[in-house]
């Protein structure tokens, strides 16, 4: 959860408190599971290297590291995605071999990966005891799957879920609640989270906390992998790091900072996390004129300037991300005008915006940012008015494969070749393949929507380094972010977005927390 989500879902005396539950025991216990000296390869390139992870029952075990660092792959293993080539796994002191997913399952481990695996038609009911559809011959015991389902949602609290309800028409906090009661209805001791809060609001990440906090307390062992440190050390006893395929070490949360965690990640001192920047800001390059557009876009005025970095915040729902599809030719706008260094254009289409030197990179990047089944190379280039395209339409493969191979060492994107399928990559490295196209595109004009989501923190300070690098050269930055932190660090100039318009403009030492969420939410400030 961002520092924003963290500051916003309620009163700062329990937002500020701990969900963390004091076991004295824990110390004491066998690990509830044990990894010892997993590797694990991929067409020659070691993505674990001995690798070692043991968690402990009834607690909340953070597993951390960079995007690449093995983590996933770690999972993807105890939960059978992934079979190891050595290495050993134990539950309970017991050795077991997972070869399968259904293996892992009937050992009590479930993932909950981001993009939850529930049947969005069927009832939640049918999602919660899915298992039990096909025991029976050809009778389906409707009331007693619908009376356990109804258990267990009032165990974790949900009393306000219909069983009978299809789950794709519940909201998102709702959705995980159903694929963390279907892994309770496996009897699952091990529960695996994987990014768990990328896709919540404020208020459903709260919810979440609470489960995980009654899950801990019945003595579940429970693994998070997340890049949000808040998140961490409010919520997890430990934490194991992962660098580059090897177990850095394991420790309490409780006897290192934030910035120690960071720098066990990266593997070195954390100077500064953004970067120096010498831009100097010159003439306006973009004005927004009364933009309206769809139902969250209310009569948006603001400019832009040449080496410029323009912050965008808000909460969820304020119109950040539309406003930013509308100047892109993304989405219609209804009335107002865009001018590009004074003259007046018309974005009726990307591809207008792209002509009239308008970039951006846009908040989902696996739906909308990269072609996950094309390589890095095609990803790389894959833009209108290609420099690799010749007149006749043919592809100067030499110039092409020159030109994305610096671009790929520019960004430091971690890969074997550049004719690796983007899907393969990690998730900041897609991220990376996402800004490639746009970094040699001559933008006059780069809209970042969330650049960082998702991206650890090594990755994200690689891509702050590349927006500095644009804004140096005199291109006009604008950057969404609910990253407060990061909207600090690198902006020069913050828009704070309420209910579709701006609410506030913030510069310099002015650009504040506290200053922008009270923007944010319409409540006045005082410095």
């Amino acid at each position: 959860m961002s520092r924003m989500a963290v500051a916003m879902a309620g009163d700062c005396r329990s937002i500020g408190g701990s969900f963390k539950t004091v076991n004295t025991m824990n110390a004491m216990q066998e690990p509830a599971v044990e990894m010892l000296d997993i590797s694990k390869k991929f067409g020659g390139i070691s993505a674990l290297d001995s690798a070692r992870f043991s968690a402990r029952a009834g607690e909340i075990h953070a597993l951390m590291g960079e995007n690449g660092a093995g983590k996933s792959t770690l999972m993807k293993i105890l939960s059978g995605a992934y079979v190891r080539d050595a290495g050993g796994v134990s539950l309970n002191g017991q050795a077991v071999d997972i070869r399968k997913p259904g293996d892992a399952l009937e050992l009590g481990i479930s993932i909950i990966y981001q993009e939850f695996a529930l049947a969005a038609h069927l009832s939640v009911a049918e999602n919660i005891c899915i298992d039990d559809l096909g025991k029976s011959k050809g009778v389906v015991p409707w009331a007693a799957m619908r009376r356990k389902a109804r258990a267990i949602l009032d165990e974790l609290g949900f009393h306000d879920i219909d069983v009978r309800q299809p789950v794709g028409s519940l909201p998102v906090a709702y959705q995980q609640a159903v694929e963390i009661c279907k892994a309770l209805s496996r009897n699952a001791r091990v529960l695996i989270f994987d990014e768990p809060t990328a896709v919540l609001t404020s208020h459903e990440v709260e919810k979440l906390f609470r489960i995980l906090d009654e899950l801990r307390r019945k003595g579940v062992c429970i693994v998070y992998v997340s890049h949000r440190m808040d998140e961490i050390f409010r919520i997890c006893d430990r934490a194991t790091v992962l660098k580059d395929g090897k177990t850095v070490g394991t420790l309490a949360l409780a006897e290192i900072t934030e910035r120690g965690l960071i720098e066990m990640m990266i593997g070195r001192e954390l100077s500064d996390l953004f970067p120096a920047r010498q831009a100097s800001i010159g003439q306006v390059l973009l004005k927004v004129d009364h933009l309206c557009a769809g139902r969250l876009v209310r009569d948006v005025s603001f400019e832009v300037h040449a080496g410029e970095v323009l912050g965008f915040c808000g909460l969820v729902g304020a119109g950040r991300t539309e406003t930013m599809r509308a100047i892109f030719g993304a989405d219609r706008i209804t009335s107002g005008t865009l001018y590009l260094e004074g003259r007046q254009i018309y974005n009726r289409t990307p591809r207008d915006a792209i002509a009239n030197g308008i970039g951006l990179l846009p908040e989902d990047r696996k739906q909308q940012g990269v072609l996950l089944e094309m390589s890095i190379r095609v990803n790389g280039a894959l833009r209108p008015n290609s420099p690799y395209t010749g007149r006749m339409g043919w592809i100067a493969s030499g110039r092409e494969t020159r030109g994305i191979e610096a671009l790929r060492k520019q960004l430091a994107v971690k890969t074997r070749s550049i004719e690796q399928l983007v899907g393969d990559l990690s998730g900041g490295n897609q991220q990376k393949v996402a800004l490639m196209k746009w970094v040699d595109a001559g933008c006059r004009v780069l809209i970042l929507d969330e650049p960082t989501r998702g991206v650890d923190v090594g990755a994200k300070t690689e891509i702050y380094r590349v927006i500095n690098d644009l804004a140096e050269q005199g291109v006009a930055i604008i950057m969404v972010s609910s990253e407060m932190i990061e909207i600090i660090g690198m902006c020069d100039r913050v828009l704070v977005m309420r209910e579709g318009a701006i609410a506030g403009e913030l510069a310099g030492e002015r650009i504040k927390e506290q200053a922008m969420i009270c923007l944010a939410m319409g409540v006045e400030h005082h410095e």
